[in-house]
């Protein structure tokens, strides 16, 4: 009988393999001090460029003009930008069927225990609501999925999701 690990680490070259490996053009993302080991590499990968935001709402807009160009963009925002996104989501992600990836942080979710913060507490059930399928990395070894939410993304023409349910190791 297999035996998890979940004491396993989540490190950014894992991430940043399977975007390149996916033909990823670009990350718009809302920078904060959590994702500093990954900013540190997406800023030193030639293939793939960075787009900041000063809010979350403005990564759907951003991606939906890079995606009309003929560009493959990604989404980097955690649990609480994806609240302010709403709107976007809706008018820009499925009312147009693109075929977004959004890499979600999600903070205060913890398998461990109680999940007192609601951020954490109500992601899946909005994501849920929109109709947005989703899938939980945790460690490298789960780093595939996001070629997995690659394929759905193209395949449905809708956003799908990636939760990020650790914090990045260095």
């Amino acid at each position: 009988m297999a035996t998890e690990h979940y004491d396993s680490v989540l490190h950014p070259p894992a991430i940043v393999a399977e975007l390149k490996k996916n033909k990823v053009s670009h990350v718009v993302w809302l920078p904060d001090s959590e994702t500093n080991f990954m900013y540190q590499l997406l800023d030193a990968e030639p293939t793939i460029d960075l787009v900041s935001v000063c809010r979350e709402g403005e990564t759907m807009a951003i991606a939906a003009g890079l995606w009309v160009g003929g560009k493959k963009p990604v989404v980097l925002i955690q649990n609480t930008g994806i609240f302010e996104s709403g709107d976007s989501i809706r008018g820009l992600g499925l009312d147009i069927n693109q075929p977004l990836v959004m890499l979600i942080g999600y903070r205060g979710w913890s398998r461990h225990g109680l999940t007192n913060d609601s951020a954490a507490r109500f992601i899946e059930h909005n994501l849920h609501s929109w109709g947005i399928n989703y899938y939980l990395i945790e460690t490298d070894e789960d780093a595939p999925r996001i070629s997995l939410a690659m394929d759905e993304a193209q395949r449905t023409q809708k956003p799908v999701a990636v939760l990020v349910g650790t914090e990045f190791g260095s």
